[in-house]
This record gives structure tokens, sequence and C-alpha cells, in this order.
């Protein structure tokens, strides 16, 4: 993807945040969309969450990457190197919302810090490098795969308060194995996407 035009940039969007959910068709980040899907403010403060960690640890992965694993030949050590960022950059944002909105750091709970081990952060970090993404379509690819997981743990997180209300869900059914279920679901909805060729 050398040239970047509008066009191909919607159709980028289109893919990461549609086609190939990081979520909902390669199953990575599912700890967090299990965790806190439960009430919707809460799943979209997680996917701001990962959406600013996601972004701003692939701008800095990048560099670390093209200016220092690179030139001294460290290029094994870049999985260790990029945990490292996304859990120096996690800590920044779990203070900030400790300060700034103490009521979604509360809510978000344990899986604030589990950001850092998200595998869908890391694994973005890594496809970037992998790929051979320059700066701009790192960061677009992060930006635009953050929206996909927060667009997929919002509608998760509204269709179990849906079913919460409404449903009167078989008593082996209820808790987890309905929101497996669910996200199953959910999971053959987005699958149906495949079919765009971009």
């Amino acid at each position: 993807m050398q040239t970047i035009n509008l066009g191909t940039i919607i159709a980028f969007a289109i893919n990461a945040i549609l086609i190939e959910n990081i979520v909902l068709t390669q199953f990575m980040g599912c700890c967090p969309f299990f965790g806190v899907s439960k009430k919707s403010d809460t799943a979209l403060g997680m996917g701001m969450a990962v959406t600013f960690i996601m972004a701003l640890s692939s701008v800095v992965t990048h560099w670390i990457y093209q200016l220092i694993l690179v030139p001294f030949d460290l290029e094994y050590l870049q999985t260790i190197a990029f945990i490292l960022v996304i859990a120096a950059l996690v800590q920044l944002v779990e203070m900030a919302l400790r300060k700034l909105v103490p009521a979604l750091y509360n809510a978000l709970g344990i899986y604030l810090p589990l950001i850092t081990t998200n595998c869908a952060v890391l694994g973005i970090c890594l496809t970037n490098v992998q790929d051979g993404y320059n700066f701009l379509v790192s960061f677009l690819n992060s930006v635009f795969t953050a929206i996909g997981f927060t667009l997929a743990i919002w509608i998760f997180s509204l269709v179990r308060m849906r079913m919460d209300e409404v449903c009167e869900v078989p008593k082996p059914f209820q808790g987890f194995p309905i929101a497996l279920i669910t996200a199953a679901v959910l999971s053959f909805g987005f699958l149906g996407f495949n079919g765009l060729s971009l």
C-alpha cells in the first residue's frame, strides 16, 4: 500500500472495521470483550481506552522498531520491546483515568490493566511491522482496527443488555454460556462482510 488517497483510506477502514474485525473474525482481544460488555457505557469506555492505547502504541513501536531495533540488528526483541511500550502506555492511561474519570476507572476495574496483555494491541503492533507498513499506514491500521474493536464490544454490550431486559434465558445457558452463543451469532454476522472485495 504505497499510495494513500481517500479511496484507499476508506477501503482500508472498511476492511479493518468490518471485514477483518479484530475480535469477531480474528478472535483477538476477547478477554475485555467478554469482561466489560455488560453495560454499554463501560464497553464504550473500554473501546476508547483501547483505541487510544492501540493508536499511541503503534506510533511509538513503529519508531522504536525503525530507529533502535533495525539499526542495531535487534529485531528479535520486538515482542519484548512492544510489550514494555504497551505496559507503560497503559499505566499512563490508568493514572489519567483515576484522576480525571474515576467512575469509568472503577467500572473498568481489572480489565484496564489487562489491556497490557491484550493480544489485539500487541497483534496490531506486530502486524504493522511484519507487513512493512510505513508510519501513516501503521497509524491508520491501528486506529481503524481499534474502531472495529469498539464497534464490536459496543454492539455486543447492547445485545447483552437487551437480553437481560426481555429474555428469559434457560438456567444452563445463563451467564457466560449465553454470552458465548451471542458472540458467535454476532461473529457470523461480521463474517458476512468477507464477500466484499476491496
